[in-house]
């Protein structure tokens, strides 16, 4: 070994100190931590449900394990949970898929680390609207490729419009990610929106990867409209989704990749030579959700309702904050533009990193800076919490910039 103190800077590769580490994991970590001492932490960090997995998921998992289904599976997951994912697209999304153009994956993450490793590499760019979930520009550092960001404002709803997409395009531009739901911000693309944007790419070679994690969540009518719906580019689009937000199952790790199946089979490829199958049990639970009873989704969504409703009036009367109304996804993103540069409890806040430290050592509440996800004037709240935590998280919050 050399005599570096840092070992990791001279043996690690490129790909990897590129990378930046999560910073929801991070402030996540710091906060259960906290919790583990004592603190009387709430965390508006998370971006999980708080419902637990319904009861005959649950079933379905333990009749899994009872039964023996504890082999290795078909590398790209079990045809039958393939088939209920075919036929979710159709019911939910409207869109058509066969069998051969799904896997099944550890995750949403992982299907789409999946098709951006294996779309891209040195010398491509990919297109990230800003405000952007954290593991985006990372993966595609880690596939070699080059994320090229376009920041959006409140004023344009946090939205890329058309124009901001056709002057980021360049000849090197391979991928454009599109988050609708969208994590952070809450915000929903609408068909108009994904029309004119799919338009400007219709006639280049440019794919798009297309996270619709949230598509189950969306609130006052607001309906989520896949590009994979237009015949023009569908052959072009790639649709990542999975059980771990619409069915309260983020630890179950079964997410799922639909798209050209030149791409899936390059995408299982991957997956053949890193991780193999999904868990064998989880898929038998993900297969439970897809087919079993689906009004549990409305009865949550209503209650995510009620908390937004509550987050969005009460976050717009703390001065210094105002806040967007999410359309979708269990997340409110406000601006914390009328607290930065200000001194409170004797600490400036500068950043949006500086203040989520502040909330969370000080006043024991857990956010996501917006630093971490391209939006430094903005705070990531998860209202996936009781409305009682809630209310008990803004009035610290309150009391914070007070």
């Amino acid at each position: 070994m050399n005599g570096n103190n840092n070992p990791g800077e001279t043996y690690l590769t490129r790909r990897v100190l590129s990378m930046q580490e999560s910073q929801t994991m991070r402030i996540s970590g710091l906060a259960k931590q906290m919790k583990a001492e004592g603190k009387d932490i709430i965390s508006l960090s998370a971006g999980e449900p708080d419902f637990p997995t319904p009861g005959f998921v649950a079933e379905a998992g333990i009749e899994a394990i009872q039964s023996g289904f504890t082999r290795y599976t078909a590398n790209a997951g079990i045809p039958e949970l393939k088939k209920a994912v075919v036929e979710k697209f159709k019911r939910d999304n409207a869109i058509e898929f066969s069998p051969a153009q799904i896997i099944i994956s550890a995750g949403g993450k992982q299907t789409l680390a999946n098709a951006i490793l294996s779309l891209c590499q040195e010398g491509d760019e990919v297109i990230i609207p800003a405000p952007f979930w954290v593991s985006f520009p990372e993966m595609v550092r880690l596939s070699g490729a080059e994320p090229v960001i376009v920041p959006t404002t409140e004023e344009t709803g946090y939205k890329m419009t058309p124009g901001q997409l056709e002057a980021a395009i360049t000849p090197q531009t391979k991928l454009l990610i599109l988050n609708s739901p969208s994590n952070p911000s809450g915000v929903v693309y609408s068909e108009n929106d994904v029309r004119a944007l799919m338009k400007v790419i219709e006639d280049r070679e440019i794919f798009v990867l297309s996270d619709e994690m949230y598509d189950q969540i969306v609130y006052g009518g607001v309906k989520p409209f896949s590009p994979a719906r237009i015949p023009e580019i569908q052959d072009r689009v790639i649709v990542s989704n999975g059980v771990s937000k619409t069915y309260s199952m983020t630890g179950w790790r079964i997410g799922y990749l639909a798209g050209p199946k030149w791409l899936i089979d390059a995408c299982a490829k991957i997956q053949s030579q890193t991780t193999s199958n999904a868990n064998s049990i989880a898929q038998k639970a993900a297969l439970a959700a897809l087919t079993g009873d689906q009004s549990i989704i409305e009865e949550r969504r209503a209650e995510f309702e009620k908390r937004r409703d509550y987050m969005y009036g009460a976050l717009n009367d703390i001065p210094g904050i105002s806040a967007a109304l999410p359309e979708g996804a269990f997340y409110i993103f406000p601006s914390i533009s009328g607290v930065l540069g200000k001194t409170f409890g004797g600490r400036t806040l500068n950043t949006s990193t500086d203040v989520a430290e502040y909330l969370l050592v000080d006043h024991f509440v857990a956010t996501v800076p917006g630093d971490a996800f391209g939006a430094p004037l903005n705070l990531r709240l998860s209202y996936a919490a009781s409305i009682d935590e809630l209310k008990e998280a803004v009035g610290r919050i309150r009391k914070a910039f007070s």
